[in-house]
């Protein structure tokens, strides 16, 4: 079974965005790589992949970003709240995300547990 997936196209008279998310499973480690942009037009697939991530019953759940163009403030802030919801000792590791990711996290979430952003 495939478990990738992509956002529902947006509806263009309400969202600007024409750009999509696609996520695939890591094939070496326990995550999800997620390419495209995180905006209004994508926010379902972003908060379903943040929801996965939750699920997996590992120490360290791995996202790789690096083929992000874009994530909005939105993205960011929900990347935050999953991270927020995570069992003691358990954290999202953010690989190569796009630098607004890093500087939003600093900004508004600087001791933020359970996230470790690993920049290129």
């Amino acid at each position: 079974m495939d478990r990738a997936w992509e956002a529902d196209p947006p509806d263009v008279s309400s969202a600007r965005s024409t750009g999509t998310l696609q996520v695939r499973p890591l094939a070496d480690r326990t995550g999800w790589q997620a390419a495209g942009e995180v905006s209004l037009a994508t926010r379902t697939a972003w908060e379903r992949t943040l929801d996965r991530l939750a699920l997996e019953d590992v120490e360290v759940c791995h996202l790789e970003l690096s083929a992000v163009t874009f994530v909005d403030v939105a993205g960011v802030s929900a990347l935050a709240v999953a991270a927020q919801g995570l069992p003691e000792g358990r954290r999202i590791m953010i690989e190569q995300p796009p630098a607004a990711v890093e500087r939003v996290l600093d900004m508004f979430w600087p001791d933020l547990p359970g996230v470790e952003v690993v920049a290129r």
